[in-house]
């Protein structure tokens, strides 16, 4: 099997990220919503169990509790908060700049609360005198350290929340309502200094946290592009929207692992690194408007292959069919016919896909064409013959490679095939895209494989209540021969056949350009599959 990124482009960074914290990746960053919003509820829990519910075990505690605001008011203001910040912190449609001030004012009056709840009763204020520090100073650690953000703001927000000691304390020695007293010597080393020392701890927290996240920006970038966003992973390895760091080009960098060559981190092999370097230029040698372009390769420092290709706008012919239906016989052989190109050119080439299906084959705007194709995946992980040396080159050796769902019968025998089982797999995506079901299902990929291999297909006019031309139903189940040399041999003679069923110029760009604006259909999100 192998893996399989279905492009798009993700959704734009957001320029006032850069004032909550430059130096964190983006998707790290916005991960602290969620944090924040954990932190919140256990705010609200904590709060309960130590404020609230230990004072309502026992009948005269329970009266001398509810029997005054300055008793439960404080518990009641702090849970109530927090419970508004996590429902608020919730929404996606919050923006991650308002979510960063929402959750620093949050500490802050989470801070005030917790203060008045020990401080604001006199007679907790004189049993707790001058001795240890409030669960504030705990509070603002743990926040800073939880919720990232640029040491400048964790400073100014931890000051603004310590103030909440000596300010509740102030008040209640300035009303006259304790008995406590204090010069200014014991206000400022006891109710300040303390707490200016918690200030510089949680300093010393976001600073560390800071350059965590400089660090994993900084071991992101590889050569000229910069890694932006994760846009998914899988078996082998992961893809990310990347920036050419001089061009500002948007691109898609896939990384594949050492450890599916069985390299280790410490040492790829030179014939690993070797075979790498040669399928990918043979791909770079592609020049195909349909398939998918590879601007640049090469091997990170952690000895991660990785290569670099166009992103593109659009949904995959897996996400059309599930999301619209079956196609139109007219647009099923647009669409097949642009897949033939890229694979006419690969085949000149020696390069055998092996990999054909609805998930690596691409529909975009691509400048002012619409129904654009592009073919994905091309031979990285997978077999290649080139012209100059006819001798194949497998990555794995025994293995079948390949989508069950899509596999041509040499090839889920595992024995020698040729481009003609690219052919095969075309065959199954045409009986997709006009059934909007498989040729075969089965309960395991086994016996999936064994349908393949010995089970004659049905025709899909028999699978779909729309009418197919028979020329194209009768190609169909030529590509889904079983004997490789009773299919079209070709590309490029599937194609011919392709534009000579009748209708099949019914799609032209004036339908295509209406259907896009008429569905408008989102780009679908980013999936690896193994």
């Amino acid at each position: 099997m192998n893996e399989h990124v279905t492009l798009m482009h993700p959704e734009a960074r957001d320029p006032s990220a850069r004032g909550i914290s430059s130096g964190f990746p983006v998707d790290l960053l916005s991960q602290s919503a969620g944090r924040l919003r954990v932190l919140a509820l256990l705010y609200a829990f904590v709060f309960f169990m130590a404020g609230i519910f230990p004072a309502l075990l026992f009948p005269t505690d329970r009266a001398r509790f509810l029997g005054s605001f300055v008793q439960w008011g404080p518990s009641v203001i702090g849970i109530v908060v927090a419970l508004l910040v996590a429902t608020v912190i919730r929404s996606a449609r919050l923006p991650l700049p308002a979510a960063m001030n929402i959750g620093l004012a949050f500490e802050i009056v989470s801070s005030y609360a917790i203060a008045a709840a020990e401080f604001a009763d006199p007679m907790g204020l004189e049993m707790h005198g001058m001795m240890g520090l409030s669960w504030v100073a705990v509070w603002i650690v743990l926040f800073t350290v939880v919720v990232p953000t640029a040491p400048r703001r964790a400073v100014l927000a931890a000051l603004a929340s310590v103030s909440s000691v000596p300010v509740i304390i102030g008040l209640m020695i300035a009303s006259g309502t304790t008995s406590l007293r204090l010069d200014p010597g014991q206000f400022f080393f006891g109710l300040v200094f303390p707490y200016l020392l918690v200030v510089g701890m949680a300093y010393v927290g976001a600073r560390v946290v800071y350059q965590l996240g400089t660090e994993v920006k900084r071991a992101r970038e590889l050569g000229s592009y910069s890694l932006e966003q994760k846009l998914g992973e899988g078996g082998m390895g992961e893809v990310w929207r990347a920036r050419h760091r001089m061009l500002a080009r948007p691109a898609a960098i896939k990384l594949i692992r050492p450890s599916f060559a069985g390299d280790a981190r410490a040492g790829v092999s030179e014939d690993a690194v070797r075979r790498f370097e040669r399928e990918a230029q043979v791909i770079a040698r592609l020049r195909s408007p349909h398939t998918v372009e590879l601007f640049d390769f090469g091997i990170a420092a952690d000895g991660a292959f990785y290569y670099v290709m166009e992103l593109l706008d659009g949904l995959d012919a897996d996400s059309l069919l599930r999301r619209f239906g079956p196609t139109p016989p007219e647009r099923a052989i647009y669409l097949l016919r642009q897949v033939c190109h890229s694979l006419s050119e690969a085949q000149s080439c020696g390069l055998v896909h092996r990999d054909i299906k609805p998930a690596n084959i691409f529909l975009c705007r691509y400048g002012e064409e619409y129904d654009f194709v592009k073919v994905l995946d091309f031979g990285i992980v997978k077999g290649v013959r080139d012209s100059a040396e006819p001798s194949p080159v497998h990555t794995r050796e025994n293995a079948v490679q390949g989508t069950p769902a899509f596999i041509a019968p040499e090839q889920a025998m595992g024995t020698d095939l040729d481009a003609r089982a690219d052919i095969y797999a075309t065959g199954c995506v045409a009986y997709w895209l006009l059934t909007g079901q498989f040729v075969f299902t089965a309960e395991t990929p086994m016996a999936l494989l064994v349908q393949h291999a010995q089970t004659p297909p049905t025709p899909p006019s028999a699978r779909t209540d729309r009418p197919i031309p028979t020329a194209l139903d009768d190609l169909v189940l030529a590509c889904l021969a079983k004997d490789p040399a009773h299919r079209p041999q070709s590309a490029r003679e599937l194609s011919q056949r392709l534009a000579e069923v009748e209708g099949a110029g019914a799609w032209t760009q004036e339908r295509a350009r209406e259907w896009w604006a008429t569905h408008q259909p989102a780009p679908v999100a980013p999936i690896l599959q193994t």
